[in-house]
């Protein structure tokens, strides 16, 4: 019935229950994958290494080697599969948490591992529902609002559980995916009611198909420059988006909000808003190029106020709360884009036959990649700075090489644009 429903009213209707089923599949999903780091397990080490610091790279490590899985798998994905093979990767990442609180540490680490090698499969599974279609930007900005509001979300609720019912924590992490099972599996059926795009959306934005092993040869060889500008912009971003979700509550500790478990949600939840609202007002724009365009300046507007806001921070003018308000929105700001609509609005601008999750799968494995790298890098090779300040360096870093990267990107794209209009001029006067 509902989904009767949604295929007669493939407007309004249809977006707003696409982008809810979205949003609430994507923030379940955190609750498998980020409640652990809300505790901090300290005092515990193993061969001269923080234990939180093994579990975060071993669940990294999954991560990014299903990111690389991924741009084969998603891309190639069958739509009758996708709601199916998000509950099996899911459940099968919760039964991995439970192996974490039986199995003694350090043997429960491989658990971590295997809890991040599925979940890294599932935002292009989702995002497959809701790509290619007049109305994408809205269903878009409704689900990219999860990665800000989700994480301080599930670590508040894991806050909770550890300070107000003294959980231990190696069942914390079980027990908070335990809470959003049941929502998991309504906000899955909801999106499986979600009808395929229409002969008016397909003519909007392109056909979206799944890719052979030819169509993704294609299009790095297509688009290559563009493409590794893209994945030195979206890398940087990850990065720290990945420290700040990560040692979250490291930081605020240093900063002196570490008993406040609400914090996380207090900050989180209006940079959430806001970054929907931007990127929700983008459905406006009915010209895919210019779209593409203007989503370039919103992501090199996000770096700069990381920058400014970092710098205001270090020199005394703002406090703490300011500090991390303004960095996340810039944050999620210029890192929201490359996971919703910066790459729906490329291929539906050069019209390339294929799926929105081959290109951003390709960024995804190469940003947690770096994050790795840095993960073992701050272990390893800086062991004297706490979270807190290298938070702060990277931030100032990466905020510079990110706007960069995505004003040579704009370059790049707007003269690749114009060439490929001049030869479709140019055959069809012939």
């Amino acid at each position: 019935m509902l989904k009767a429903a949604l295929k007669k009213n493939n407007g309004w209707l249809l977006s707003v229950v696409a982008g809810l089923a979205a949003f609430g599949t994507y923030s379940c999903m955190y609750a498998f994958r980020k409640a652990f780091v809300a505790a901090t397990y300290s005092g515990i080490s193993f061969w001269g290494i923080d234990y939180k610091i093994l579990l975060i790279l071993a669940q990294v490590i999954g991560y990014m080697l299903s990111k690389f899985l991924g741009i084969q798998y998603v891309s190639g994905m069958k739509p009758n599969n996708r709601s199916k093979s998000i509950l099996i990767l899911i459940g099968f990442s919760w039964l991995s948490l439970l192996g974490f609180a039986l199995v003694p540490a350090p043997y429960n680490i491989v658990f971590l591992f295997l809890n991040g090698f599925p979940l890294g499969l599932i935002w292009g599974l989702v995002f497959s529902f809701l790509e290619g279609r007049r109305n994408t930007e809205l269903m878009a900005a409704i689900m990219a609002s999860s990665l800000v509001f989700a994480s301080g979300f599930v670590k508040s609720v894991a806050r909770y559980l550890l300070q107000v019912h003294n959980v231990k924590e190696y069942w914390m992490p079980f027990l908070t995916g335990l809470i959003f099972v049941v929502p998991l599996c309504i906000f899955v059926f909801l999106l499986n009611q979600i009808p395929p795009p229409t002969d008016e959306d397909i003519a909007a934005r392109s056909e979206r198909k799944p890719m052979t092993n030819i169509d993704r040869k294609n299009f790095i060889v297509n688009y290559w420059p563009g493409l590794l500008l893209i994945v030195i912009t979206y890398l940087m971003l990850t990065v720290v988006r990945d420290l700040r979700d990560n040692f979250e509550v490291e930081i605020w500790t240093n900063l002196g909000y570490g008993k406040q478990p609400a914090i996380f949600t207090q900050i989180d939840f209006p940079v959430a808003l806001l970054v929907l609202t931007v990127m929700a007002l983008l459905i406006t724009v009915k010209d895919n190029m210019k779209a593409f365009i203007y989503l370039h300046y919103i992501i090199m507007f996000g770096c700069i106020s990381v920058f400014i806001a970092t710098l205001l921070f270090s020199n005394g003018f703002i406090n703490p709360i300011a500090w991390m308000s303004i960095a996340a929105f810039g944050l999620y700001l210029s890192y929201v884009p490359y996971n919703s609509i910066y790459f729906e609005r490329m291929i539906a601008a050069f019209r390339f036959s294929g799926n929105v999750g081959f290109v951003m799968y390709i960024a995804d494995a190469m940003g947690y990649l770096g994050s790795v790298s840095i993960l073992i890098y701050k272990q390893f090779g800086s062991t004297n700075i706490s979270w807190l300040l290298f938070f702060k360096g990277a931030m100032l870093i990466v905020s510079v090489i990110g706007a960069i990267s995505a004003i040579l990107s704009l370059s790049y794209f707007q003269r690749k644009y114009h060439r490929t209009i001049s030869s479709i001029q140019k055959v069809v006067v012939l």
